[in-house]
């Protein structure tokens, strides 16, 4: 599979990279290059490999982890009022003096 220079400069728009143009030429080789070579890989028979699964180390389940913070609203702020969560007022504003 060849890779022409629209295709290039196609790729670079979409990736939102700038190409100058002298890349151009060297870049559609490159790509052509590592394509042709996988076109290659595509015809390697592999028929005779164990799957991949039957070996190596085992995969964990797609579970989400779970949430060792997934308590109730009370337990982290027991006090509200009008929706709104009281907190304690910080020690520097004690004495009223502090500017917000």
């Amino acid at each position: 599979m060849a890779v022409s220079k629209d295709d290039v400069r196609r790729i670079a728009a979409l990736a939102r990279i700038g190409l100058p143009e002298d890349r151009v030429e060297a870049l559609v080789a490159e790509l052509s290059g590592i394509l042709g070579h996988m076109d290659v890989l595509a015809k390697v028979d592999t028929s005779a490999l164990q799957d991949a699964e039957s070996f190596g180390m085992p995969l964990a389940p797609d579970e989400p982890p779970a949430v060792h913070l997934n308590r109730s609203r009370e337990e982290f702020a027991p006090q509200t009022r009008d929706g709104f969560f009281l907190v304690p007022r910080l020690s520097t504003h004690e004495d009223g003096e502090g500017s917000a």
